[in-house]
């Protein structure tokens, strides 16, 4: 079923899963607020806020659409790209930086029928302090994480960035801050 949401066969009973904790309103990547002008049709509010039915069918079809994007798209800078410094794109030409695998993962995962609500554009500093984008997938069962950087969709409280921001569940438009996450035990269905 299209509305759950499926990554790999790591999720099992007893796993630590995690909600990222959601602050007040923030602002928004101007990155962003220029993707929005130019696909004003991936920016709509759903209307409705759902997450995810964690299941180990959603989960690998999430798991699907990360390795999927991360081997189609090369990774280039927007300097080397655009020629300009930042820039958010969907990759139709097969090349971006990490907002644009994360907004590429998100369109397939909407186009599956994925709730938009549940698929998070969210802004982290990676090890190294660096500004990083990411996609959180928000479920029943906790929240994962589709990074570039890696095939594997983890759950958020097992990677080593600091969230700072993300989409709001109500409205892509609005941009809430983040704090630490909270983990949990789930068994999986």
């Amino acid at each position: 079923m299209a509305s759950d949401v499926g990554a790999n066969a790591s999720v099992a009973n007893g796993v630590d899963v995690a909600y990222a904790s959601v602050g007040g309103d923030t602002s928004i990547p101007y990155g962003w607020v220029e993707f929005c002008q130019r696909y004003r049709g991936e920016c709509e509010a759903s209307g409705k806020v759902a997450d995810v039915n964690l299941t180990e069918a959603s989960m690998r079809e999430v798991h699907q659409v990360n390795t999927f994007v991360n081997h189609a798209v090369e990774a280039v800078s927007d300097m080397e790209h655009w020629g300009v410094v930042d820039r958010w794109d969907l990759p139709m030409d097969g090349k971006g930086d990490c907002e644009d695998y994360a907004l590429m993962k998100r369109k397939l995962l909407i186009e599956r029928g994925y709730p938009r609500s549940a698929l998070l554009v969210t802004v982290v500093r990676d090890e190294q302090n660096e500004g990083h984008a990411i996609l959180t997938v928000k479920t029943n069962g906790g929240e994962f994480v589709l990074d570039n950087l890696t095939d594997e969709v983890k759950p958020v409280s097992r990677i080593a960035y600091r969230f700072v921001k993300r989409q709001s569940q109500q409205d892509p438009n609005v941009w809430v801050a983040l704090g630490p996450v909270s983990a949990q035990k789930f068994a999986a269905r």
